[in-house]
């Protein structure tokens, strides 16, 4: 039954720590959906313009045509009117009558027609036509519109023109116009979309803000209301705090498991200990069985010490240590390399110490830190080369606080590795020459390092050696 349930708890908490690991992993990488709407948007009116530009030239052709029909039908009524109101004597003295503008480019001309009774001659309504007219000597197309009436008993031809140059610079204003219209629209609606879709998505960005960047541990998770007019943000929102609650539930599972079995396991590690010891002490107990005995006391030992590492990581997360203690971290370096000479003499290998300046924590656990920097320098010694060297720097941090990395001579670390470099009972150099571990050294440091609010990241290539970086707020 235990097993069952430490296999369930163990496949919910590995969900749940690829999802707090890697915020990032939640979406791929790609555009973010403001620039893909900004794009589109962009690309829709520049689509448009250019569709604007091959529409936009024959319409406008269309319209200064018929504006221009407009103009002459309105001047043939205001002739009309005054021939009805003065009479044709008015404008024709002889046989014909001809009146242009200052340019040239409009003219208005009455011809007497011979009374006969050809059909070219009779009245009929008015006709729009393009024709060549001879003005000072010169042959220009008018656009004319032409009628033929009867007054007093006579046919009349009155014809109306207007200079097609006219009709063509009208053409191109209006097209200019309309062009520069499309254009700046376009524009303008360009940077009023893109405004849009920002306030639009503001709400999603505060979500992933909030709630995914920066959130490596169920207990730093914010559960407060999106505040949003927006169904579908809220609706997000929902979700991301149901998913969480239950990854915290597996989260608590998990503690709960590993400190009852740790504790469980702790009572019979010793109850062994304790008989072996006292079939070591039998006097009639026989050579070969008393070296069988020292073996097994040596894996009972190393089985202590992974129960009480289990335990001690149930009791860092479960927030049982405090934090009340000033601690600097040359003390606790020096401390660490005091434990730590006889491995570093037997491996040859040379540690060198670079702290400018010194930092203090005002808020820590020394005991917890000497455990974190142990562990790192530790690892360092166990998978270095042979006569390498180990290089622990601190540097004040750009960004505010304090950088301490831990960087070493040794084989280096595949980068497929390095996502799983912090799970519980992996080691990934292996061999015959590999050292023995159980893998819980650096999810240790983890722990101690999320403890004190310090990032705990890595970075190594293989034949170039590795290098552990905490980073103290």
């Amino acid at each position: 039954m235990l097993r069952l349930r430490g296999r369930q708890i163990k496949h919910d908490s590995i969900i749940a720590n690829q999802t707090l690991s890697n915020p990032s992993s939640l979406t791929q990488h790609g555009m973010r959906l403001e620039a893909k709407l900004a794009l589109f948007n962009a690309l829709s009116k520049l689509l448009l313009v250019l569709l604007g530009v091959v529409v936009i030239p024959p319409i406008v052709g269309r319209v200064a045509v018929s504006h221009t029909d407009e103009r002459l039908q309105e001047k043939r009524q205001e002739v009309l009117d005054l021939i009805r109101r003065d009479g044709i004597l008015t404008f024709v003295q002889g046989e014909e009558y001809a009146d242009y503008n200052i340019l040239k480019q409009e003219y208005i001309t009455l011809t007497a027609l011979p009374n006969t009774p050809q059909a070219q001659h009779a009245p009929h309504p008015p006709r729009i036509f393009v024709e060549p007219r001879q003005v000072d000597n010169q042959i220009e197309d008018f656009r004319i519109l032409s009628q033929q009436f009867s007054s007093n008993g006579r046919n009349y031809r009155l014809e109306i023109g207007s200079s097609l140059a006219t009709v063509e610079l009208l053409t191109a204003t209006l097209r200019r116009m309309a062009l520069w219209v499309l254009v700046i629209g376009a524009a303008l609606t360009i940077f009023t979309d893109a405004a849009f879709a920002h306030y639009l998505l503001q709400p999603l960005h505060r979500l992933i803000a909030r709630k995914l960047e920066g959130v490596h541990h169920p207990s730093a998770f914010s559960y407060e209301p999106l505040t949003t007019t927006t169904t579908d943000f809220r609706r997000l929102d929902d979700s991301l705090n149901e998913m969480m609650r239950l990854i915290q539930s597996a989260f608590e599972k998990e503690r709960e498991f590993m400190s009852n079995v740790s504790h469980e396991l702790l009572t019979p590690v010793s109850i062994l200990q304790s008989r072996f010891e006292n079939m070591l002490q039998d006097p009639e107990l026989g050579h070969a069985y008393s070296l069988k005995i020292v073996d097994s006391q040596k894996t009972l030992y190393r089985l202590r010490n992974t129960v009480k590492t289990l335990l001690l990581i149930a009791n860092i997360e479960n927030e049982q240590y405090l934090r009340e203690d000033t601690v600097s971290l040359a003390a606790v370096l020096a401390d660490v390399t005091n434990e730590l000479d006889d491995r570093l003499a037997q491996r040859e290998v040379h540690l060198l110490e670079d702290l400018r300046p010194d930092y203090v924590l005002p808020r820590a656990n020394r005991t917890l830190l000497f455990t974190l920097l142990f562990n790192l320098i530790s690892n360092a010694i166990k998978y270095n080369r042979w006569g390498g060297s180990i290089t622990v720097t601190g540097r004040p941090h750009p960004q505010g606080g304090y950088r301490l990395a831990v960087t070493d001579t040794g084989p280096g670390i595949a980068a497929q590795h390095l996502p799983h470099l912090f799970d519980r009972f992996r080691r990934f150099q292996g061999g015959a020459s590999a050292p023995e571990g159980y893998g819980l050294g650096l999810p240790i440091a983890k722990t101690i390092a999320e403890f004190h609010k310090a990032p705990l990241t890595v970075e190594s290539e293989e034949g170039q050696g590795t290098t552990f970086a905490l980073w103290f707020p």
